[in-house]
This record gives structure tokens, sequence and C-alpha cells, in this order.
């Protein structure tokens, strides 16, 4: 079998996302074994290109101001119209990242990838406050998941 790829975008200005990334990424590189290639960048350099030639996608971005990351929310600007019509059933799984809140933010990107009509296979990752070793335990898995899912062709 071919090998896929797993495009994790990422904007972290504190460095608790990056942290949840780096695990996740720790998760993938295990669960997909050979079979799955990730590709990890940052929002500001990820582009509609990336997008397309991934298998598989996952977000990882705080919450700012009740939302989505400005960068994170750049990003899908970026990708919206050279990815709507074209990337419908892509496989999708999200890490969010608050505060002291985290609903805003993983309700933008919800409905973006609702938009682009992205299949979720994971439930979201949803971590407020510090993040703890158990939310990186969480991540870790998420990306195992993603990852051994691709491998096996699942999505």
């Amino acid at each position: 079998m071919a090998t896929r790829t797993l495009l994790v975008v990422t904007h972290s200005r504190s460095g608790s996302t990056a942290q949840l990334r780096d695990a996740l990424l720790a998760g993938a590189a295990e669960g997909g074994g050979t079979s799955v290639a990730t590709r990890s960048l940052a929002a500001l350099e990820a582009g509609p290109d990336d997008v397309l030639a991934a298998d598989a996608v996952v977000i990882a971005t705080p919450t700012n101001f009740g939302s989505m990351a400005g960068l994170t929310k750049d990003f899908f600007e970026r990708i919206w119209q050279p990815c709507i019509d074209v990337s419908a059933g892509k496989p999708f799984a999200l890490v969010v990242k608050g505060s002291t809140d985290a609903d805003g933010g993983l309700a933008s990107v919800q409905k973006l990838v609702t938009g682009l009509r992205w299949r979720t296979v994971a439930e979201p990752l949803v971590v407020v406050g510090e993040v703890e070793q158990g939310h990186l335990d969480a991540a870790w898995e998420l990306g195992a998941t993603v990852a051994a899912g691709l491998a096996e062709a699942l999505w």
C-alpha cells in the first residue's frame, strides 16, 4: 500500500497548543508506522496545495477572543475557494486549547469544516486550562488513532 499523508496544521503563540501538537505527532508516528507520513505546518505556512495533497488533516488551534486563533482563520480563508469543491470527505480531526473556555474555538472550526464537507473521524480534543499529562496522553491517542485509520485505509 502506498504511503498516506497526515497534515497537521497548528497555531501556537504561547506554546501550549504546540505541546499538544507534539504529543499528537508522536502518537501518529507510532499509530501509522511506516504507512503514514506526517507533515506538520504552521497555520501561516499551510495552504491549499498542502490540504489537497494530504489524505487527512488535523487542525490544532488555541481559542482567542471566543473563536479560533486569527492565523487559523487565515488558513481557512486561504484554502476555502481552492478546496471547497474538491476536498469533500477529507478525514479531519481537531485539537482546541483554551485558557478559560474553548467553546467558541471549537464551534468556529466545526462550522468551517462542515462547510468544506470534511469528515470528522475522531472526537475533538478540547483542553481548557494548563496542559497536563492527561491532555498530552489524549493528544497522543488522537494522533495514533487518526494515523492508524489512515494506515488501515479506514478513511
